[in-house]
């Protein structure tokens, strides 16, 4: 299953929106394209679009790194038919494999290819330099929206 966001209904209401706020938000936003830009970069570098390397790095964090066509697109917010497209793809390329479950042998569960844990392995150890680049500006700017923030 995928992780729950926490969301607010009284988002907005507790407090008036100064312009610091709005510099907060922005730079935030910018802050968010530029690591997807570059997420976007390291993984067609690899070969990959972004939806199959969030796909492989969905399955690699799964409970015995395995997961269902359903909860890959629970994971990617994808509908299931597209989710097992995605899967289609990666499968021709050989970066996942499917096997039956040992219960139900209805349901099948796929996981990563040696192939697909080398790319994996090479664009996470990119993703984690960068963002240990970026950490420092991404706290400084979370900092704005804790609860002792700007108010």
């Amino acid at each position: 299953m995928a992780p729950q966001l926490p969301r607010r209904s009284d988002a907005g209401t507790s407090r008036h929106l100064r312009e610091a706020d709005f510099v907060a938000l922005a730079r935030l936003r910018f802050a968010l394209r530029q690591f997807t830009a570059f997420s976007e970069s390291a993984a067609a570098e690899r070969g990959l679009t972004p939806q199959q390397h969030q796909a492989l790095l969905a399955i690699k964090a799964a409970p015995g790194e395995t997961m269902t066509v359903g909860e890959i697109a629970d994971w990617l917010l994808l509908r299931p038919h597209s989710a097992g497209e995605l899967i289609n793809r990666l499968e021709r390329m050989d970066m996942v494999q499917r096997q039956s479950d040992a219960v139900d042998r209805r349901k099948v569960h796929v996981g990563l290819t040696q192939a697909a844990q080398d790319k994996l392995d090479a664009l996470s150890a990119a993703h984690f330099e960068e963002l240990r680049a970026i950490g420092p500006m991404l706290r400084d700017l979370l900092g704005h929206f804790d609860s002792n923030g700007s108010e």
